[in-house]
């Protein structure tokens, strides 16, 4: 079972972009799906963006046109190019690689001021 480690979270203005990381600690190109969720004080954990072994990528409604979710299977790094922030983006976004047997990371904390 890999371990993954979330970066590139921080304190952006509303407008703003950020580049979040996902590194595994050995291969993910075994891995049928990874995605990014995210989740607020309060709320449940939601999904932002999922992509697929083949390149297949889903977005929530709410991050469409906005977030881009990528993978380097090489590097065993997943991405989440989030742009236009707005401050409902605030939340602990956290990397998930699998379907069935999933492993999580532990986050990374974005704040999008107004």
């Amino acid at each position: 079972q890999v371990q993954l480690v979330e970066s590139g979270g921080g304190l952006v203005q509303a407008g703003g972009s950020l580049r979040l990381s996902c590194a595994s600690s050995g291969s993910i190109a075994g891995y049928n799906v990874m995605a990014w969720y995210r989740q607020a004080p309060g709320n449940q954990r939601e999904l932002v963006a999922r992509i697929s072994r083949d390149g297949i990528t889903n977005y929530a409604d709410s991050v469409q046109g906005r977030f881009t979710i990528s993978r380097d299977n090489a590097k065993s790094t997943v991405y989440l190019q989030m742009n236009s922030l707005k401050p409902d983006d605030t939340a602990v976004y956290y990397c998930r690689a699998g379907s069935v047997y999933v492993t999580w990371g532990r986050g990374t904390q974005v704040t999008v001021s107004s």
